[in-house]
């Protein structure tokens, strides 16, 4: 298979109190350096706690926030951000609130104009009809255009985001938590919709959430972050089923199941990050922790089959 992304060592690290004068005061890691690996075609799910990486390596992906150190390549090929145009043709977001991610000032057709015009050169005829093309392919009928963003409700708001990220052309999508903010009736028709446009236009998804349900659903292989590190990765039919780290098992346990009384809430929370400890972030909330994790960090190793664990203990029963 084609690589359609990778990253190598990318990392994010945002200085704290600077001064106007000598270094900052103190500096957080927001992500660690993170190599991965994403197949054209594949949707990788990327999940974790609110806080542990996610929507910051999703910005560095699309340009929103340039790496402290490391590298993105998109099918081979190192991405230069000195050509903006360039770089949106590639790769595209979608963001979690679909409202809030749309100009209220502008009409549906001006905003679905601005990337038709500035990466493809559209205008008139063409422009018109690639416009029509992308909202058939998102099920919006075409009277919506003259309208704004306030005018339609969550799911709608959605469908037109994610035209508006087609309408660059790109290889990948990076798919922000783009169905939290929805009920979950339409939860279902939004990602119904992804699987669909993914299918006929071939695309790469990138889907970051909190939802393990939603990530398993549509996920071909699962990143588990923990504190700005990726801590397992594997096979979606296998990663929750049979987890070798133990913050995989510990998030599988805390979902949601009817039935169930809710677990995992006595395990803690996420690490200081202006005060780090040392050796494995997790250890503190680990049963299987040892005097090794809490002095040495734990690197990606393969565990069983396709599966990846940052564990110096990884679960193997």
């Amino acid at each position: 298979m084609t690589l359609a992304l990778k990253t190598t060592d990318l990392a994010r690290t945002f200085d704290i109190g600077k001064r106007l004068f000598g270094p900052p005061r103190a500096q957080v890691h927001a992500v660690h350096p993170v190599s991965l690996d994403v197949q054209q075609g594949e949707t990788l799910g990327i999940v974790g706690e609110s806080g542990c990486g996610k929507s910051t390596l999703a910005r560095m992906l699309v340009g929103l926030l340039p790496p402290t150190s490391g590298s993105i390549e998109i099918e081979g090929r190192a991405l230069d951000r000195a050509d903006p145009a360039a770089f949106g043709r590639l790769i595209q977001y979608v963001f979690q609130d679909p409202v809030s991610s749309l100009n209220p000032r502008k009409t549906i057709r001006q905003i679905m104009e601005a990337p038709l015009r500035q990466l493809h050169g559209l205008k008139g005829r063409a422009l018109d009809d690639r416009i029509a093309e992308l909202f058939d392919a998102v099920n919006l009928r075409p009277e919506f255009l003259s309208r704004y963003p306030h005018e339609f409700s969550g799911g709608q708001a959605q469908r037109i985001g994610i035209a508006r990220a087609l309408a660059a052309s790109p290889r990948i999508l990076i798919l922000d938590e783009p169905v939290s903010a929805l009920d979950v009736s339409v939860q279902a028709q939004v990602l119904n919709l992804l699987a669909d446009l993914k299918s006929r236009l071939g695309l790469t998804y990138l889907f970051i959430s909190h939802d393990l349900a939603v990530v398993e659903a549509v996920s071909d292989r699962i990143a588990v972050l923990y504190f700005g590190s990726v801590v397992e990765t594997g096979p979606a039919e296998s990663l929750f089923a049979a987890p070798r780290h133990p913050y995989t098992k510990l998030l599988a346990e805390s979902a949601p199941v009817v039935g169930r009384p809710l677990g995992g809430a006595q395990s803690g929370e996420l690490p200081d990050p202006l005060n780090p400890p040392p050796g494995c972030a997790f250890a503190g909330r680990c049963p299987r922790a040892s005097d090794l994790c809490r002095s040495e960090v734990p690197h990606l190793r393969a565990v069983e089959g396709d599966q990846f664990a940052a564990c110096h203990h990884p679960i193997t029963d």
